[in-house]
């Protein structure tokens, strides 16, 4: 069986850093980050996801606490200290959310909006960016079918930024919706794009929302 959990002892000792809140461009790594997504939280009976780097050590949690507030999920490190807030975007039309560094409140970074298209459009999702420092970041383009696990984040100048994809046992074996790869290219922080895929699993997961209200 494929290993999904983390490096227990590599987890414990980590000292994970909190991640500047990305613009194209923003990130450090020289080469493409493969990151292994389980639709699982930490919790008991609780919805989420947990994520692991390639060596197999804890990196990203999403815990939803039933009795927590309505309308938004955090995205946490390893340590459980928050790096991104997505809330639902209140009296708007259509379906559309808000992402806030940390726990903020004020001062959204990036607004997301499902695409309203046509039903067989590969377009998901638009991502524009808030504040003033809006010129200074890239819009990204959300495609494909997060249902099949196969779907990409673009720039605006069509550069593939980040993708998910079917994850395979070492046997070749296909596994299933539930444990997924999300692959990071340089250019783009993995918190980030782990934003995208709550925004996805909330837009068109089929499980239930993590996002309440």
């Amino acid at each position: 069986m494929t290993k999904v959990h983390p490096n227990a002892a590599a987890a414990a000792v980590a000292e994970l850093r909190r991640a500047e809140f990305p613009c194209a461009g923003g990130a450090r790594a020289t080469e493409a980050e493969v990151l292994t997504v389980w639709r699982k939280s930490l919790l008991f009976n609780g919805n989420g996801f947990t994520v692991y780097d390639s060596k197999g050590n804890l990196v990203f949690r999403v815990d939803n606490y039933s009795a927590g507030s309505r309308g938004e999920v955090v995205l946490m490190d390893a340590a459980g200290r928050p790096l991104l807030t997505i809330r639902r975007k209140k009296l708007s039309l259509g379906d559309h959310w808000l992402i806030y560094n940390g726990e903020e409140a004020v001062n959204p970074r990036f607004a997301v909006k499902k695409h309203a298209g046509l039903l067989h459009s590969k377009a998901l999702a638009r991502v524009t960016p808030c504040g003033s420092g809006a010129k200074s970041c890239l819009a990204y383009d959300i495609e494909g079918s997060y249902s099949h696990r196969c779907c990409a984040v673009y720039d605006d100048r069509r550069q593939q930024l980040a993708e998910i994809k079917r994850k395979e046992s070492v046997h070749g074996i296909t596994l299933g919706h539930d444990v997924f790869r999300l692959i990071v290219q340089p250019g783009l922080d993995a918190s980030f794009a782990m934003a995208m895929v709550i925004l996805l699993e909330q837009m068109f997961g089929s499980r239930g929302s993590l996002l309440k209200g």
